[in-house]
């Protein structure tokens, strides 16, 4: 069954564009997927409840903070994007705040 739930992570990644972009750390969203235990279904509920808007962009990465590997959303809200980071082992919100003048 969780070879199962891991392959449909995946898949769910692949499809979304959350796998399309190396982490930092070299790996891919769909490589580190199988190490989060959060859904992105329920990582994006929880980063639109932080903070309501369109989600523009989204990635699944390993970045300091909380256990290490987030979901980062970048979310279009009144003419201004702000990104918020939900831990991807937790569920807990990280970060939410206005992009800076340099986005990663």
């Amino acid at each position: 069954m969780r070879k199962f739930l891991v392959l449909g992570a995946i898949a769910m990644l692949a499809a979304t564009g959350v796998a399309a972009a190396p982490a930092k750390h070299g790996l891919t969203g769909a490589e580190l997927a199988p190490q989060a235990r959060v859904t992105l279904a329920a990582a994006r509920a929880a980063a639109l409840k932080a903070h309501p808007g369109v989600i523009t962009d989204q990635e699944l990465e390993k970045e300091a903070g909380g256990t290490g590997l987030r979901y980062s959303f970048d979310i279009k809200s009144h003419g201004k994007t702000f990104e918020v980071g939900v831990d991807a082992v937790t569920g807990r919100v990280l970060e939410n705040a206005a992009e800076g003048p340099n986005p990663d």
